[in-house]
């Protein structure tokens, strides 16, 4: 009987790893499924310039699978069970079960709204194409209306910053505010900070710092001051979250429910399981773990391909560089800023800022873009011969775990 890997999300993470380990592993002994909601592989990085009224492209994942063996099945997974080894799934059909014997965990994040009131009922966010296509239509629509609307973007990482600048550009009838719960671009160098204040300058963005907003309503954003912020559109960039599911499934997971792995990217608590991605809890080779960001799905993507291959063919499993160099950051289409980090993660005092910097944003979002399209391209021909079903308790686990506070 074949070995069976189902691979949970077609992200940056699931869509690279689903192909390497195709390509690597014989099919004489190994299937591959990929279990994903939709039929396309969204450009997230890229989903703020789909709100904002851009063609992204959007490949088929048929076609990004076509001819690599790749089973892909389009549902949406409700549930696992890691004692049975079986993944519940639902679809236009009705849904089913799916078994497995090796599982890779990367069903991404969502949006966070922390619980503040209003913001799932009265904002907008694009953490999702669905998500983005809605926040564009309103863009539409106030564009329409002619009369200067009033887009409110709460939050200061990276997305709102992007979403704040792409939509002042991309749309200079609006008025855009974007609100900071500290100073503007705090984790950024003193030069780069300044950079992104002019371009904001630049743009005609109102930027509110040292704001927090408590409650959104339909028409207006409430601070915790008490100011009300009059909008006609509230976009919500204030951090991500893991769907609950890990934690249902009885995985060890941290308190916001990524999955606790190793350094091979192993589940600390269920060895035939693996995660990749913002899925996972995982500890760079600075001691810190690692951000939910496009770099780290693809460190830690390639990291549990490789120990999957490894468990598997009986090789030694090759150590992934588990790092974060740093942040590029598109302020537009024409500006943007490249931000690396030291060892601690801080920022250096050295940025790089304007057209140059965008024009290698939009380079590594090309590349990440065709790698993902292509994903076995430049792989070895040769296909590994499995060494049999390994134990769960093998010894090619790693035995020494960075744990999370409180486990």
């Amino acid at each position: 009987m074949k070995h069976r890997i189902v691979v949970l999300g077609a992200g940056y993470a699931g869509t690279y790893a689903a192909g390497n380990l195709a390509r690597r592993l014989s099919p004489a002994d190994v299937e591959v499924t990929v279990v994903n909601a939709e039929p396309d592989f969204v450009q997230r990085l890229r989903l703020h310039q789909l709100a904002a009224g851009q063609a992204i492209e959007a490949p088929h994942l048929a076609d990004v699978f076509a001819g690599t063996g790749i089973r892909l099945r389009l549902a949406r997974v409700t549930a696992v069970d890691p004692e049975r080894r079986v993944v519940a799934v639902a679809d236009a059909d009705g849904g089913g079960e799916l078994g497995y014997d090796t599982l890779l965990y990367a069903l991404g994040s969502h949006v966070a709204d922390h619980g503040v009131p209003g913001v799932a009922e009265h904002a907008f966010h694009v953490t999702g194409r669905p998500a983005a296509l809605r926040l564009r239509e309103r863009l539409d629509g106030l564009d329409r209306r002619g009369d200067g609307g009033r887009v409110l973007v709460v939050g200061d990482g990276l997305t709102g910053i992007e979403t704040a600048t792409e939509i002042a550009e991309s749309r200079p009838g609006l008025s855009v505010t974007l609100v900071a719960d500290g100073e503007l671009g705090a984790r950024l160098s003193t030069g780069a900070r300044g950079h992104l204040r002019r371009a904001c300058e630049r743009l005609g963005i109102t930027v509110l710092e040292h704001a927090r907003v408590e409650a959104v309503e339909a028409t207006r954003a409430l601070c915790a001051d008490g100011t009300a912020l009059e909008c006609d559109a509230t976009v919500w960039t204030a951090g991500f979250a893991v769907p609950p599911l890990a934690a249902a499934s009885g995985f060890e997971v941290t308190d916001d429910g990524r999955i606790v792995v190793d350094r091979t990217m192993r589940s600390v608590s269920h060895p035939d399981v693996y995660a990749a991605g913002d899925s996972a809890w995982a500890v760079g080779d600075n001691g810190l773990p690692l951000p939910m960001s496009c770099a780290s799905a693809g460190y830690t993507g390639m990291q549990a391909t490789e120990a999957i291959l490894g468990r598997l063919t009986g090789r030694r499993t090759a150590h992934v560089k588990l790092s974060y160099p740093g942040n590029h950051i598109s302020l537009g289409r024409r500006d943007g800023i490249l931000q690396l980090v030291d060892g601690e993660a801080r920022a250096k005092t050295a940025f790089m800022g304007g057209r140059k910097a965008a024009r290698i944003k939009a380079g590594i979002l090309g590349m990440s873009l065709w790698t993902v399209s292509h994903p076995t391209f430049g792989l070895p021909r040769r296909k590994h011969r499995s060494a049999g079903a390994p134990d769960a308790s093998d010894a090619t686990a790693e035995k020494a775990v960075a744990r999370p506070l409180g486990h």
